[in-house]
């Protein structure tokens, strides 16, 4: 006779997404009142003013919800965004960064790459013109390599600084076709240029380098760094994300894939965050 252990996880194996839900919806209450105590908790202490994440494993959230479609995970995500964004609101964080789409993504098969960008190109719509409310006005921008983008995303992108609120409280960047060494490569071409335009000798062009002339050349420009970054889906990397403007992050892994990333594993992020002490290198 098997374990009863053993008989358990069969049992949740075999049944899936409805063996998921059943057990949500049982422990509703219980969670209610636990995402209210944690709420209060997290608001009577400091909170990170810039939190980023890493929105990963819509894919899997699909195949494991039973989707045929992988699209599916990518609509989900994409309201998932729409929800973070509010949460922060709700927690008085007023800058958000959000990698929606790496540059390592645009070489997935055809077709998932169109999904995912229609469902990109729809969501920032949404968000600029808004028709997606959300609890604060946004000032939307959109960093990465524009130029490898599907034209319908590219023009979306390129008008969703005219489209998004000048009077916006809450500032979303949303990182599209984006890769962190070319972030890099490009803030430092783009220093040398700037230095041998200047008129700038050939041999001293390499000591107009600086920290502070390179950050006025990354894609985030005018951004603060993050204070906190989020991963979903188990991975415990960065792969490239933000690499100039991590340095001193903190870090945070949660395992739920994206789409299925509640309130309260935002909360857990932000209290975690709270019992850490930032030194800066110090």
């Amino acid at each position: 006779m098997a374990a009863p252990g053993r008989r358990s996880r069969t049992l949740r194996e075999r049944l899936g997404p409805a063996y998921r839900r059943t057990r949500d919806l049982a422990l509703a209450p219980v969670y209610a009142f636990y995402l209210q105590r944690l709420r209060a908790r997290v608001l009577s202490e400091r909170r990170p003013e810039h939190i980023a994440v890493i929105m990963d494993g819509n894919r899997r959230w699909a195949t494991a919800e039973g989707f045929a479609d992988p699209g599916a995970g990518h609509r989900a995500g994409a309201e998932k965004a729409l929800e973070l964004i509010d949460w922060c609101a709700d927690m008085g964080i007023h800058e958000v960064t959000l990698w929606a789409l790496s540059l390592e993504n645009l070489g997935r098969s055809a077709d998932e790459v169109d999904t995912i960008t229609d469902v990109a190109e729809e969501a920032i719509k949404a968000m600029a013109d808004g028709r997606r409310k959300t609890r604060l006005p946004i000032h939307l921008r959109v960093i990465g390599r524009r130029d490898l983008l599907p034209e319908g995303l590219r023009s979306v992108v390129e008008s969703s600084a005219d489209l998004s609120r000048e009077d916006g409280t809450m500032d979303v960047t949303v990182a599209l076709a984006y890769s962190g060494r070319d972030e890099l490569l490009e803030a430092f071409r783009s220093t040398v240029r700037a230095a041998a335009e200047a008129g700038v000798p050939a041999d001293r062009l390499a000591d107009e380098l600086t920290a502070e002339a390179v950050a006025d050349h990354l894609y985030t420009r005018g951004s603060s760094e993050p204070d906190l970054i989020i991963r979903t889906s188990g991975e415990v990397r960065l792969s490239g994300f933000l690499p100039w403007q991590s340095v001193y992050s903190e870090l945070q892994f949660c395992e739920a894939y994206w789409p299925a990333f509640r309130e309260i594993d935002f909360l857990r992020a932000l209290r975690t965050y709270q019992l850490r002490a930032r030194r800066f290198g110090r």
